[in-house]
């Protein structure tokens, strides 16, 4: 399985798990939106972190991928004078 489903499928089921928790939540209304507020920066905040490491390996890919077709293109072309 891909990083992306597995990511999406734990996305899925903390917003099923907010949804759920909501639903059976015994604390007033405002209490309640307050809670969901936090969980939700929470994740945004879990979310963002993960995602800003994921561009930064993905980058570094990026970088080496970019150095080896470098160093294939000059061992195959002859070098302008």
């Amino acid at each position: 399985m891909g990083e992306g489903k597995v990511l999406l499928g734990v996305v899925a089921g903390l917003a099923a798990g907010v949804a759920l928790g909501i639903m059976f939540a015994p604390d007033e209304g405002g209490k309640t939106r307050k809670k969901m507020q936090k969980q939700g920066e929470d994740m945004a905040h879990s979310l963002n972190g993960k995602m800003d490491k994921k561009f930064d390996e993905l980058k570094g890919s990026i970088s080496d991928l970019s150095k080896k077709v470098k160093a294939q293109k000059d061992a195959v072309l002859p070098k302008e004078s």
